[in-house]
């Protein structure tokens, strides 16, 4: 059986006509299936409508989340109850082609644990998010060694993929870049992102820039190295000011005066707070994972074993 995971916050006008074109899909195809959707604390009618379709199809099932707890949150609750013997993980918005997942079961049929969906372009996104989301993804495989580049979250995982990513302690993850860590053997599929049928993007700049900073902590200490690479460049300067203060001095030249050491002291200050930040932002994981919160509280259940 094949489980389709679907995430979903203030989704409401969606809901339906993802079952729909889900449910067209795979009974057309023959595929055995069941549809989970995520409820990631929707304010508006999203649950609501993931209730009337579980009533009205057994193989609709819902979890809802107690409050927001984020999207990745939303995945890994998705991938710890399902049921399936491989998942599919996939946009609410039907911006991941629902028509890509019976190639994808196809390849999984013929002995590939992981199919990854690669995208041919990003569908209508402004030039700066564009450059945004090529930056990141080069800076996150860099400091992975793994190539991200146009990854998403839609891929198809075979069960013992998702039983050693449900096995993984950590609270604060990266999906996309843990799906590549596990390994396995994959392929993948290239699909075109589709333009969502109703409703509109729940992604702001802000949450966007929000969510990367978030990844690379999690999945990447190369941030880190910044503190190191800082410390060299204020080391060369020091350098290099010492053997000029140490030559006039030799000279018989009088020294700079105020002008420069105020600018000395303000391009250390700053590059001694932007290390601090750093590493406050690290130690701040660390107690975020110390804590040993749960990813998620579910506070409702639809659909599925729940009815059955």
């Amino acid at each position: 059986m094949l489980s389709v995971i679907i995430p979903a916050y203030n989704e409401e006008a969606m809901i339906p006509l993802t079952v729909q074109a889900l449910t067209r899909v795979l009974d057309g195809a023959g595929i055995d299936h069941e549809l989970l959707f995520v409820d990631d604390g929707s304010r508006d009618k999203t649950w609501a409508e993931i209730e009337a379709a579980s009533r009205q199809d057994r193989r609709v099932a819902g979890l809802h989340f107690s409050r927001n707890f984020g999207k990745e949150a939303a995945m890994f609750a998705g991938l710890e109850r399902a049921r399936g013997d491989c998942c599919v993980i996939m946009d609410c918005d039907l911006q991941h082609p629902p028509e890509k997942i019976p190639e994808m079961f196809k390849l999984w049929e013929e002995g590939y644990e992981v199919v990854e969906g690669i995208k041919e372009d990003r569908g209508e996104e402004t030039g700066l998010h564009r450059f945004a989301a090529r930056s990141f993804y080069g800076l996150i495989s860099r400091a992975t060694g793994m190539d991200m580049a146009d990854s998403s979250d839609f891929k198809l995982l075979d069960r013992k993929v998702v039983d050693a990513i449900n096995r993984m302690p950590e609270r604060k993850v990266f999906f996309r870049a843990l799906s590549f860590w596990v390994g396995f053997k994959r392929c993948a599929v290239r699909y075109r992102v589709q333009e969502r049928p109703a409703g509109e993007s729940k992604w702001s700049t802000r949450a966007l820039i929000r969510y990367a900073i978030n990844n690379i902590g999690s999945f990447s200490s190369a941030p880190l190295q910044i503190v190191t690479v800082l410390g060299i460049l204020m080391l060369v300067t020091a350098v290099v000011f010492g053997v000029v203060a140490l030559a006039q001095k030799l000279a018989g030249v009088a020294l700079g005066g105020f002008t420069t050491v105020i600018l000395l002291l303000l391009f250390t200050g700053s590059l001694i707070m932007i290390s601090l930040g750093i590493i406050g932002f690290y130690i701040a994981r660390i107690y975020e994972e110390l804590k040993g919160r749960p990813r998620y509280i579910i506070s409702r259940t639809c659909g599925g074993e729940e009815e059955a």
